[in-house]
């Protein structure tokens, strides 16, 4: 199985959407531009920052064929999974892969507290619904309670053929180097999954990064990757400092929420979240977050 194109700055893409909470397909369309002409190499459909947890099954398809179509090849699609039921999570891959996604990622169930029995039969059972696309694991601990274990990630990487990579987004840089160290004897792909992290990840031997700050800010989270594949590494931990006060000026918003402010303080009319989020109103949060944007010079 060919994965020379997972790698690079990988974007969870925004998810546009107009006053009846449906896909708006000029914005989306729009956005795919943005991000592949800012320097991506792959997009992601409904990841964290897509709101997939509030997308319905049929608004998923439709905005997968919509960004498949938009992107043209230029860049993969890839697709984000993140349901808790094993049998939805097949149902989902396969229509990903039936609608033209180059590849899958799969969150670890929320809510539940599984075995890692559990979790090697669920990834396992996913990955063989759809045996000749690259599937990606997705650790997220801070949005699920509880971390995929170096030794999963260890077996899944070295016995389930397409598991072929994984986004770390434990903000461990410890635990990010745990899972290349393990799994690079078979070329396993390990992203960095903190945008504020991508050099250091990079450095311990990640390929890229899936980095919502591709979706305001491209140009600056792009510049850390391709200074670093480049062989100027002070160049790429400058880009990482100038980027990382702005990336984290949107922690104290609520969550997803201030990502689609950021695009829209960029000129990118993304419009509003998903209900029950509301856009972050005037006060500090904001403040804070537009003093930072100007400070790089992201606006005026």
């Amino acid at each position: 199985m060919n994965t020379d194109f997972i790698k690079g700055v990988i974007v969870p893409i925004l998810t546009p959407i107009d006053e009846n909470e449906l896909i708006d397909e000029v914005k989306m369309r729009e956005q795919v531009d943005y991000v592949i002409d800012g320097g991506v190499l792959g997009i992601l459909a409904f990841g964290s920052n897509g709101e997939f947890y509030v997308v319905e099954e049929d608004e998923m398809e439709r905005g997968l064929k919509i960004m498949v179509d938009q992107a043209a090849g230029r860049v993969p699609v890839y697709f984000g999974i993140g349901a808790i039921s094993t049998r939805k999570c097949c149902r989902l891959a396969k229509m990903a892969v039936a609608n033209g996604a180059a590849g899958i990622s799969i969150l670890q169930p929320m809510f539940l507290k599984p075995t890692e029995t559990e979790l090697y039969g669920h990834f396992k059972t996913i990955a063989q619904s759809v045996p000749n696309t690259p599937v990606l694991l997705y650790n997220n601990p801070g949005r699920v309670g509880y971390t995929m274990s170096g030794s999963l990630v260890e077996r899944l990487a070295t016995e389930v053929e397409n598991i072929v990579g994984m986004k770390d987004t434990s903000g461990d840089i410890t635990q990010t180097a745990e899972f290349i160290r393990r799994t690079r004897q078979v070329n396993f792909k390990v992203f960095g999954g903190k945008d504020t992290l991508l050099y250091a990840s990079m450095c311990h031997g990640a390929v890229g990064g899936v980095c919502t700050a591709a979706n305001f800010m491209p140009e600056l989270i792009t510049d850390v990757y391709d200074k670093y594949i480049a062989g100027d590494l002070q160049g790429s931990l400058e880009a990482q400092f100038k980027l990382n006060p702005v990336r984290l000026s949107m922690d104290p918003a609520s969550f997803p929420v201030a990502a689609k402010d950021m695009a829209n303080l960029r000129g990118r009319d993304i419009g509003v979240p998903y209900t029950p989020n509301l856009p972050t109103p005037e006060g500090p949060v904001l403040a804070n977050i537009r003093n930072e944007m100007q400070i790089a010079g992201l606006i005026t």
